[in-house]
């Protein structure tokens, strides 16, 4: 079972920059995925790549704004974030989950870092 913790949150300007970390607990073949939560809202997808780093998917709302990257050597994951907004503003979570080339078959989000506060301010 992989452990995950995130970190590089904090308060930042509107219109400016953040690069969030996810370091796993061990290298792993998975797929890494951030979301993130608003209070009284619910979970939000952000984006999601392949074990080696390719990108699957992007949220609409992050297109052009947020890129994810991965070194798989260092267990590592990032989100770079940038002309973040008010509405960025959020707790982010990274998950990581099974997936099985052989069969294409993604087993689901099974493992959840405890997140990172995003405050973006005006």
């Amino acid at each position: 079972q992989v452990q995950l913790v995130e970190s590089g949150g904090g308060l930042v300007q509107a219109g400016g920059s953040l690069r969030l970390s996810c370091e796993a607990s061990s290298r792993t073949f998975y797929n890494m995925g951030w979301f993130r939560r608003v209070p009284g809202k619910e979970r939000e997808f952000v984006a999601s790549c392949t074990w080696n780093g390719d990108p699957l998917e992007t949220a609409d709302s992050v297109k052009g704004r947020f890129s994810m990257s991965r070194d798989h050597n260092k267990n590592t994951v990032y989100l770079e974030m940038n002309m973040l907004t008010s509405d960025d503003t959020a707790i982010y979570y990274c998950a990581a989950g099974p997936y099985d080339t052989t069969s294409d078959t993604f087993r689901g989000w099974l493992y959840w870092g405890q997140g990172t506060q995003v405050t973006v301010s005006s």
